[in-house]
């Protein structure tokens, strides 16, 4: 939860040009199966993939379902108009990080779906009184660092990470939006992880 909210709310509708964003529904596992389920959409992704339709469901309930009854909550399931189905999400952690996160369907990459999604997020905390997001990227998946610099997020440092649950190292980018003047850089993963550093030319 940001340091002085000026508004309290749990994943308003957000309309773009061509996106739908909205919380997710028990109805929704089986859309939410196709994406999980794509192994090449998940290697860059912190689980393993889902497959079948009880683990979507029991997914959609730790990850979405139960977020909602929190009073602060930017959970989205994004859907393409008209008909509302979910083809990707867009997240946002609570304290001290306030990570980002998103993720799409493979059908619709290349789209820019993802950067509307993200920049309709990202304008919505900002008049919800957030003063500052992160997100990281694996260096291996520089696509997912695009998205972070369309938005108009910056490179800060990079580090490597054991990554869990896979178990695998893994540099890691790290971005960052300031919506307020007075907020410097997050430097939770640099004092976390010993292995840390600033790559130029990022």
């Amino acid at each position: 939860m940001p340091h002085h909210p000026t508004i309290i709310e749990n994943t308003p509708e957000i309309e773009t040009d061509r996106l739908i964003l909205r919380k997710f529904t028990a109805d929704d596992a089986p859309d939410l199966l196709t994406l999980l389920k794509d192994r090449e959409v998940n290697t860059f992704l912190p689980w393993f993939p889902v497959d079948t339709l009880g683990q979507a469901r029991a997914f959609l309930r730790e990850r979405f379902l139960e977020h909602y009854e929190k009073p602060v909550a930017y959970r989205y399931a994004v859907c393409l108009k008209p008909d509302r189905r979910p083809i990707g999400y867009v997240t946002v952690g609570g304290a001290p990080s306030f990570d980002f996160g998103y993720a799409l369907r493979k059908e619709f990459w290349g789209l820019r779906i993802t950067t509307e999604a993200a920049a309709a997020v990202s304008l919505r905390l900002r008049s919800a009184g957030f003063e500052f997001i992160t997100a990281t990227h694996d260096v291996k998946n520089p696509a997912s660092g695009e998205v972070m610099k369309k938005i108009g997020m910056e490179y800060r440092y990079s580090y490597v990470e054991q990554w869990q649950p896979k178990n695998i190292p893994v540099t890691f980018r790290m971005y960052q939006l300031n919506f307020t003047g007075s907020h410097g850089t997050f430097m939770g993963y640099w004092d976390q992880y010993p292995e840390h550093f600033i790559e130029s030319g990022v």
